[in-house]
């Protein structure tokens, strides 16, 4: 069906549910249990499931080279293929967003519809300027750092000062412990991956999901891809970059919800 040949599917993978299909790509640092595991559940409970983990994240060893966009793409949809979906749609959060456009573009016969949250299509001077940051603290070894950098530009404003001293160490620690080996790798891929050529491309239904709070990828940015995707709707959602952190349930009804009003 697809107009591109698929490679063998290597990534590990987590698969849920039964139903449509839907293929998650996660964020930089992170795997599929860690960006979508608070809404897993509720996502497999009317869809069936496949999330890949990016070299260096979850049981995927880390890559030997420079990790490549369309690669992602590819894993992600020949994974998908692999458990019988041959169609589908894809929730892509963070730089997972770009994963999900890229496979879109490269495999529109596949795509059914798009979810996009907290993502863009190429960085921008905030983005220029944090992700060397990112990966030079990542490659130091120093967890501690890294969360703590991680942390106060993830969480919106609302969620950060809500917490109580003791409560935001417990963050810094969890981050700390959770960070993805490849998170280096991933933070590398970031200013080198544009799809903006993409865009215009998308033909499936498309979901921008706006979060307000969000110091890594900004409304503008989000803005900017609802406005040059065909037909794509955008809506806000008042958090900053871990809406799996600050308003899962919201989260997870307005990725549902889209997906049954398009079939999907």
């Amino acid at each position: 069906m697809s107009a591109r040949p698929l490679p063998e599917a290597t990534f590990a993978r987590t698969v849920l549910g039964s139903g449509p299909g839907l293929a998650l790509a996660h964020g930089a640092g992170s795997s599929t249990d860690n960006t979508y595991g608070p809404i897993l559940q509720g996502l497999a409970a009317g869809h069936t499931v496949v999330g890949i983990d990016y070299p260096g994240s979850g049981e995927t060893p880390r890559a030997t080279a420079p990790l490549s966009l369309d690669d992602l793409a590819d894993q992600l949809v020949a994974a998908a293929v692999a458990e019988g979906l041959e169609t589908f749609a894809v929730s892509g959060y963070s730089l997972g967003g770009l994963v999900a456009m890229r496979a879109a573009a490269r495999h529109p016969e596949r795509v059914t519809a798009l979810v996009l949250t907290a993502t863009f299509a190429h960085h921008d001077n905030r983005g220029a300027l944090s992700a060397p940051i990112w990966r030079k603290l990542a490659e130091s070894g120093d967890r501690e750092l890294l969360a703590q950098f991680l942390t106060m530009m993830a969480l919106g404003a609302d969620a950060l000062e809500a917490m109580p001293t003791e409560q935001l160490q417990q963050a810094v620690a969890f981050t700390a412990a959770s960070a993805a080996d490849g998170t280096a790798d991933h933070a590398e891929l970031v200013p080198r991956a544009d799809v903006r050529d993409d865009l215009p491309s998308i033909k499936a239904p498309t979901l921008v999901i706006s979060t307000t709070q969000d110091w890594f990828t900004s409304t503008r940015q989000h803005h900017h891809l609802a406005d040059n995707i065909p037909g794509a709707r955008l809506v806000e959602l008042p958090t900053g970059h871990l809406p799996m952190v600050e308003r899962p349930e919201e989260w997870q009804k307005l990725i549902t919800d889209f997906l049954d009003q398009h079939g999907a």
